[in-house]
């Protein structure tokens, strides 16, 4: 049979996902690129490579519990408690002044605890913070901080039934009254205010009618104005994966993304009935479900535009995904209900490995993705603070744990079983490419207008992130710097007239185009061709990439006779520094042993005679300080392993010294692959009629017809198998019945 290829154009018109009985396919619409072929004159599936169950590592739930989500909700509260002033306003520590949101979002996170029946000393303190949030709302736009009135509605019309029988009826009836307070008395200019701003006031518009202060009749006129008149349709509806386009820098903002589609999640489990309803639920749903395919296999939402790398970003994602499981459970869609769970519980896990222990910021979260202090503002835009920021997480986080009311069962989150490669289409152009757990976050296009003084958003290959590993190594994203005009992310560099410059540093002139020659949830073959798109030259660049879950091998072949190398990043200080070895053949990174778990990041040189070498100094992205290092091929193609490794895993020396090209894939200690094929460690499968993962070359599993199959191993025998069609399988000797995406294990 012939291997799968002429797979469709990334820019094809999605197709609506079809289910399968007894199975649940994710409900939006999806251009999933490499995913329409044939085997044999059968049309394979557009949805195929979403219906796997099994992983490629072995898999066990979090078992986070819901309080958890109190718990980090408390620390926030009694931190930002030590800047509330005699009135009740939250002062941010640096800026000494109330600031923005922090006072309603503190006033509803404090209640909440209050209401949970913790934390009874908070209640006081949250009583005199919606105190002063309803007298500033009630002033009307020029007396609310910084004039964020949108952001007041929900948390503080929300907070009213959390105090119902801690507060007398009369301070009720008084904040209710406040809260009255009409809508462009609120929002100043309100018919200017489009972006994702207008979308926090259709949610509190409508929370304002369940609470009985405003009628019925005139929020369902906000929120119908807004959608229809005030770009929120255009914004997310158009949109081929239901992502919100904020508009407010290019490349979109995948930060920035989740706040419009969010709030309009919220609108809609809030139960709002106006006539758009059903479109602004399958347009917030469908952006939902694709952010399934961009979160990172360790729980980070992605990177890319203004206010990306803010820890309240992953909290947003995790909102979401939670608010996802209920609504699925409900109906009955009991895996894609807990593979939501799941993805909510690695996002809450995520922001972990940035709670602050350091004096005077112990029970915050760092604002972005670091451990500098929060004077150094890295990663930072202007809006970025303490008071606002910490406020998000501990509102969303407090959302979220009332959002969470069933018991699901987790089921393996799609970022974590793998088997796809997205591109976001040219509003985002980004691509997001999963195998067994190893993503690659590629950007085709680079800021050109910076935004704040910063380009947000740096050409070339910006994240590689395996499951149950420390992503930040990754590294997690790359940098342009405005300042400095230097640029660090993985990608071509290339000897120009005067100097080497850097793919990152390009982006006026160059941009990717993303091809695919297979997809399979053990197994991603791709290409991103990088070219000049404005006449003035310059090499172009193939770089072919192959995804295991191991690692991903990575070949650079350039066009031109220009000399040319790969540049790889290393994160050397995120604030600490980090341990790093650079040898001619291998540069690993990891964190020391006081502050890591033995993981390190390693990028093995596959050519013989391939020279390594720094170049130039490291470049200070959100994450930390990255040092370019550049890697020179000896000939025409350059080779390359990318190795995230767990402590106790095959050393980098090791696999180089194991690894072979072939002609179809490579050979390996820790894995092979051989066309279509996969033989790992903890699973095998691909495309074909039959399985040996033994390295006697017999197979295990012999299919009567080729298809699509994953097989879980256990010291190299086969524990559980799965196919993507009926088939017949002889297993050691025995015949098994096989129904199409249904696992079997042994």
């Amino acid at each position: 049979m012939p291997p799968p290829s002429g797979f469709a154009n990334m820019t094809a018109t999605p197709a609506r996902l079809r289910r399968t009985p007894g199975l649940s396919a994710l409900p939006f619409l999806l251009t999933l690129v490499g995913v329409t072929t044939s085997h044999a004159g059968a049309v394979l599936d557009e949805t195929a490579v979403l219906r796997y169950h099994l992983t490629a590592r072995p898999w066990q739930p979090l078992e986070i519990p819901r309080d958890a989500y109190l718990d980090a909700v408390e620390a926030l509260c009694r931190f930002m408690l030590r800047y509330q002033d005699a009135e009740g306003a939250i002062v941010d520590p640096l800026l000494e002044r109330e600031h923005q949101y922090a006072t309603p979002y503190f006033a509803f996170a404090a209640a909440t605890l209050v209401h949970a029946g913790r934390a009874e000393d908070l209640l006081e303190p949250a009583t005199k913070a919606v105190d002063h949030a309803t007298s500033c709302l009630a002033g009307g736009s020029a007396a609310i901080p910084d004039r964020h009135g949108e952001f007041f509605l929900s948390p503080l019309t929300e907070a009213l039934a959390l105090f119902d029988g801690h507060v007398s009826d009369e301070k009720l009836e008084q904040w209710r009254a406040r809260l009255r307070t009409p809508i462009d008395v609120v929002l100043e200019n309100l018919h200017e205010r489009t972006n994702n701003w207008r979308a926090y006031a259709m949610k509190g518009e409508w929370l304002r009618h369940r609470a009985g202060l405003v009628g019925r009749e005139d929020a369902v006129a906000f929120v119908e104005d807004a959608w229809l008149r005030r770009t929120q349709r255009e914004r997310i509806l158009p949109d081929p994966w239901g992502l919100y386009q904020d508009w407010s820098s290019h490349p979109q903002s995948h930060a920035v993304e989740a706040v419009g589609r969010g709030n309009l999640l919220a609108l809609t489990a809030a139960g709002y009935d106006g006539p758009s309803a059903g479109e602004i639920r399958r347009a917030a749903e469908a952006g939902t479900g694709t952010a399934l395919l961009l979160q990172d296999p360790t729980g980070q939402c992605p990177p890319n535009g203004r206010t990306d790398n803010h820890v309240f970003n992953d909290v947003l994602y995790q909102l979401a995904f939670d608010v996802m499981a209920e609504e699925d459970a409900e109906r009955g869609l009991l895996w894609r209900a807990g593979q939501f769970r799941r993805a909510a519980l690695l996002s809450f896990s995520s922001i972990n490995k940035w709670r602050r222990t350091d004096p005077p910021w112990r029970g915050m979260y760092s604002i972005t993705k670091n451990a500098f202090t929060p004077q150094e503002r890295v990663g930072y835009q202007p809006a970025s603070n303490i008071a606002n920021y910490s406020g998000a997480v501990m509102y969303h986080l407090a959302e979220a744990w009332q959002q969470r009311t069933t018991d699901i069962d987790e089921q393996p989150a799609p970022a974590e079983i793998g088997g796809y490669a997205v591109a976001m289409g040219p509003r985002f152009a980004t691509v997001a490419i999963n195998a067994g757990g190893m993503q690659i976050f590629a950007n085709l296009e680079g800021d050109t207008v910076p935004k704040y003084g910063k380009y947000w958003t740096p050409l070339g290959v910006v994240r590689m992130a395996r499951a149950d590993w420390d992503s930040r190594l990754g590294p997690s994203d790359g940098i342009y710097d405005a300042k400095s005009r230097r640029g660090v992310s993985f990608g071509p560099t290339w000897k120009a007239p005067l100097a080497w410059v850097r793919l990152a540093e390009q982006a006026r002139d160059y941009r990717g185009t993303f091809t695919v020659r297979f997809v399979h949830p053990l197994l991603v073959r791709c290409s991103i061709l990088y070219h000049t798109v404005t006449g003035r030259g310059g090499p172009c660049f193939r770089l072919d990439l192959t995804v295991t879950p191991d690692g991903v091998f990575a070949a650079l072949r350039s066009s031109g006779t220009a000399d040319f190398g790969l540049t790889l990043p290393l994160l050397v200080n995120d604030g600490r520094s980090l341990d790093r070895r650079v040898t001619a053949t291998c540069a690993s990174v990891g964190y020391p042993e006081a502050l890591g778990n033995g993981d390190t990041q390693n990028y093995i040189a596959l050519d013989k005679d391939a020279s390594l070498e720094h170049d130039g100094a490291p470049v200070l992205s959100t994450y930390g300080w990255l040092q370019a290092l550049r890697l020179r091929p000896p000939g025409d193609t350059l080779h390359v392993f990318i190795y995230p490794r767990n402590e106790g895993d095959p050393s980098a020396e090791e696999i180089r010294r194991s690894f072979r090209i072939t002609k179809t894939g490579f050979v390996s200690c820790v894995a092979t692959v051989e066309g279509t094929r996969y033989i790992g460690r903890t699973a095998a499968g691909g495309y074909g009629d039959r399985l040996a993962p033994d390295k006697d070359g017999q197979p295990e599993v012999v299919f009567d017809k080729p298809c699509g199959h994953i097989a879980q191993l256990t010291d190299g025998r086969v524990t559980a198998l799965e196919c993507d069609r009926p088939v017949v399988a002889k297993v050691r000797r025995k015949r098994v019945v096989l129904s199409a995406y249904t696992p079997i294990r042994f």
